[in-house]
């Protein structure tokens, strides 16, 4: 489902082939974690050219069931959005929503984080939930251990995940699924080598770094993906979980990502932060209250084309939805044309120097000084 398209250095530009759309790599994924992406209508993110986004199967099982999203069509049919769509399978959300749950071979017994009602989701329930909702990639069922833990730990997590791979990959899902799996081991890579190794003797479509930040040190999760990445196989989906600012995009693209997703850009906007070209913006601060400047001048997207920092502030201060729409919109619209732009860099053989101008830029930070 990948085909490899171009490298400059370690660098890749690819396409993913999925019933959906193609999907140009490397890509940010929005996250739609209850079959919406947080306050925007899907209009939206066809406007600014999503080419894929992301459903949570804890959310989505809980609340309104996933029998009720295959009764009306499945996911893409329920939420009206005809392109590409990645579930994750629930597992980081168990274990960090729901202080009282219980591991065990058959799976993790949770109570909800809405009322507290107990459920079990095993491997088998996982892919049952997601061949309801009919994503087009479905991601196996792991085990998420607490950090810091010590490599005895994480050598038991990263065992009972691939005895757990193996269950997922004996459900039969829809013809249109395809099912990645979830490297993990912490940040020892002998750990995380022998996962991939044994992950790749069953042989799935596409491989997925799982517990990177959530914790170490960001010189470390770099110098990892520096060192790790590149083994990957080369001609299958590299997908890195949950990752994250703009320039740690940037240096999973260097590493050879081609696949991301983090909330931090509606999260981010919830508390006033645009993205732009040279660094976070909070626009809550009173030196924006005058300012008829666009939130980015260097951005193309309507909200900068269109309203003034003056104005959206005036929209923040007083407790306006609008103003999370607005930024909301403009920082996904930034992560787009990052991609693109390191995408379109990458073809051209020039993805170091696009990494240094956009670094140089980004960490500028004018807007704080």
């Amino acid at each position: 489902m990948y085909k490899l398209e171009a490298k400059s250095g370690e660098a890749r530009a690819g396409t993913v082939y999925t019933a959906h759309g193609e999907i140009p790599t490397p890509i940010f994924m929005p996250v739609g974690t209850r079959a919406t992406v947080k306050s925007m209508w899907q209009e939206d993110l066809v406007e600014m050219d999503a080419k894929i986004i992301l459903g949570n199967t804890y959310h989505l099982f809980l609340r309104p069931g996933h029998e009720l999203v295959e009764k009306m069509g499945g996911l893409h049919k329920f939420m009206s959005w005809d392109r590409p769509i990645l579930t994750d399978s629930g597992g980081f959300q168990v274990f960090s929503l729901s202080d009282l749950n219980k591991v065990s071979e058959e799976g993790v017994e949770f109570r909800s984080h809405i009322d507290g009602s107990k459920h079990m989701l095993s491997p088998e329930k996982s892919m049952e939930i997601q061949r309801a909702l009919g994503s087009d990639i479905v991601m196996i069922f792991d085990e998420c251990p607490k950090l810091p833990a010590t490599k005895e730990t994480l050598r038991e997590s990263m065992e009972l995940t691939l005895r757990w791979a193996k269950r997922c990959k004996d459900v039969e899902l829809k013809e249109h699924q395809n099912l990645f799996s979830i490297i993990q081991g912490g940040l020892h890579e002998d750990l995380r080598q022998e996962c991939m190794e044994r992950l790749m003797e069953m042989d799935f479509p596409g491989y997925a770094l799982g517990g990177l930040s959530v914790g170490e040190k960001n010189d470390e999760m770099v110098s990892f993906l520096n060192s790790f990445t590149p083994k990957m196989p080369e001609h299958k989906p590299r997908y890195l979980m949950g990752v994250g600012k703009p320039i740690d995009i940037l240096n999973g693209i260097k590493a050879g990502i081609d696949m991301f997703d983090c909330v931090l850009p509606s999260r981010n906007a919830r508390n006033g932060q645009f993205l732009t070209k040279h660094g976070p913006l909070n626009i809550k601060k009173r030196r924006f209250a005058d300012d008829s400047l666009p939130p980015d001048p260097s951005c193309d997207c309507k909200v900068c084309q269109k309203y003034s920092r003056s104005y959206i502030r005036h929209l923040y201060t007083v407790g306006e939805y609008l103003a999370g729409q607005l930024i909301t919109y403009h920082n996904l619209h930034f992560y787009l044309k990052m991609t693109r732009e390191a995408r379109q860099a990458i073809i051209e053989d020039r993805f170091d120097d696009y990494y240094k101008e956009f670094y140089n830029d980004y960490t500028s930070q004018i807007w704080t000084k």
